[in-house]
């Protein structure tokens, strides 16, 4: 009964060819890489970039996501290797399974799905709020006791149960809704990249990298805890700015990991992963400089709004109508950020349930759809309650330091399993293994350090819960501690 006890690389891809547990396998390399790009351009891409340029970078905002792409890019590729060694869904929480360790693979899994289940709420909220200023914009108005901010958040709830019962029919289906709304909102990013080139002024570009500032430290609970533990005071612009606007747009990377959640339901995963995730950081980066480009060479950094940076730097020259043109991307964006985080948490719950961490009985295949269904409706009915009932955009941080620590573990897991298990088949290899790996973890432990002294509290409240669950239940029902859960013996044929 060991709490570190691994579950074997090849017992992990047995176990996704028993007929109860078997999921369809259709997707792509572009599939993924749409899926991808899908799940990480969302509402930040018109709000983000505003609000790092004005308060910490200035134009070197650019700078920024270049860094935090190259930050985020070592965490990929830690995932893209994992995603070609084990093929299963569950993401992290399979990779932690397979290297780390029983009670590690418990703690990153607890952790994914509080990321999905709050990251697809938050957003869900975000898109009613996005939908109600679109309808404004053409003059309608929804009553505000059931819009966004009101008793009940009615169009927060709609999505989520037209999601959820999409996700349910299939993924294949999902996805091809998901790429329509991705080309529309790629398309309105890039109509929004070229129109704005007519409004930049070179002179906004001057200085690129702002002198360095002192600025206003918080204090208590919403101080970061780095600032807590060391008392260092914190400054804006300058060199430091560039690396803080680095780890605030860092955030607007998150969710290519959820690419690795559909590794069982991908045609040839060795390939197609590695390409899927790779590809859509690629892509998200190359949009995201542009837009920061744009958006600070259009209005000088310190008259951006960092609420509605894209929107409002268009209003300053007088073209009011694109403010209709960046709401409707933000609904078409929001909408595959929910889908994408609402098929990730029912994979990452799906892979749990199959070990027996949580109730098996919840890991049924629809003999039809060949989805987990049983976990889609689970799952599409809470979101939708929280998105609809809660004020859960106060939690926003939870998701990152959810995210985050799911890439430690996985970064540290590629070091373990390629000493562990230096024969498995790679379809990708982490190049400079383990000098880059550990940077990753590093990084990225950094950047948890940045969050608040009240999100970690709240983090340590959610493992808390995950350990007395785990203790009290998972320990005892999980398939690898059982007798008869052994590697399964080929018998060689008869003649």
């Amino acid at each position: 009964m060991s709490l570190f006890r691994t579950k074997s690389v090849e017992q992990s891809i047995a176990d996704t060819d028993e007929p109860e547990f078997r999921l369809k396998k259709s997707l792509s390399a572009l599939d993924l890489t749409v899926f991808g790009v899908g799940v990480v351009i969302g509402a930040g891409i018109f709000t983000l970039t505003g609000r790092a340029a004005h308060d910490v970078a200035g134009p070197a905002v650019v700078i920024s996501f270049i860094v935090a792409a190259i930050a985020c890019g070592l965490a990929a590729m830690c995932y893209a290797e994992f995603a070609s060694t084990v093929p299963v869904s569950g993401s992290a929480y399979t990779f932690s399974y397979a290297s780390l360790g029983e009670l590690f693979a418990w703690i990153i899994g607890w952790d994914l799905i509080l990321e999905m289940f709050l990251g697809a709420s938050v957003v869900a909220q975000g898109w009613s709020a996005y939908l109600s200023a679109f309808l404004q914009q053409l003059g309608v108005a929804l009553p505000a006791a059931i819009s966004s901010g009101g008793v009940v958040d009615v169009p927060a709830i709609l999505l989520v149960l037209l999601l959820g019962g999409l996700m349910t029919v299939g993924i294949k289906e999902s996805l091809r809704v998901n790429l329509v709304l991705v080309a529309v909102k790629l398309f309105i990013v890039l109509f929004v990249i070229i129109a704005g080139i007519m409004f930049i002024s070179p002179a906004n570009y001057n200085p690129f990298v702002p002198p360095s500032a002192p600025t206003e430290s918080t204090s208590g609970l919403t101080q970061p805890l780095l600032q807590f533990l060391s008392g260092l005071e914190p400054a804006t612009f300058g060199v430091g700015g560039i690396l803080a606007g680095a780890a605030l747009v860092f955030f607007a990377y998150i969710g290519f990991d959820v690419v690795a959640t559909t590794a069982e339901e991908t045609k040839n995963p060795q390939r197609d992963l590695p390409i899927g995730i790779i590809a859509s950081l690629v892509i998200c980066t190359i949009l995201y400089c542009a837009v920061a480009l744009v958006v600070t060479g259009m209005v000088p950094y310190d008259q951006l709004n960092p609420k509605a940076a894209l929107a409002e730097a268009f209003a300053f020259h007088g073209q009011t109508w694109m403010a209709t043109i960046i709401a409707a991307g933000a609904v078409a964006g929001l909408t595959t950020v929910v889908l994408t985080l609402l098929i990730g948490a029912t994979r990452i719950i799906f892979a749990m349930s199959r070990d027996r961490l949580l109730p098996g009985a919840l890991a049924k295949v629809h003999p039809r759809f060949r989805t987990p269904w049983v976990i889609s409706i689970i799952v599409t009915v809470i979101v939708a309650i929280v998105a609809g009932l809660t004020p859960v955009g106060i939690l926003e941080e939870m998701v990152n330091i959810g995210t985050l620590s799911a890439f430690v573990l996985v970064s540290v897991g590629v070091v373990v399993l390629r000493r562990q298990r230096p024969d498995l088949k790679r379809g990708f290899r982490v190049p400079f293994s383990p000098v880059l790996p550990i940077v990753s973890a590093a990084i990225c432990a950094y950047l948890m350090l940045n969050l608040s002294v009240e999100t970690w509290l709240r983090f340590l409240v959610w493992l808390a819960l995950g350990f007395a669950i785990y203790f009290a239940y998972s320990r005892r029902h999980a398939r690898v501690g059982m007798q008869d859960f052994m590697p399964r013996v080929v018998s060689p044929p008869k003649d």
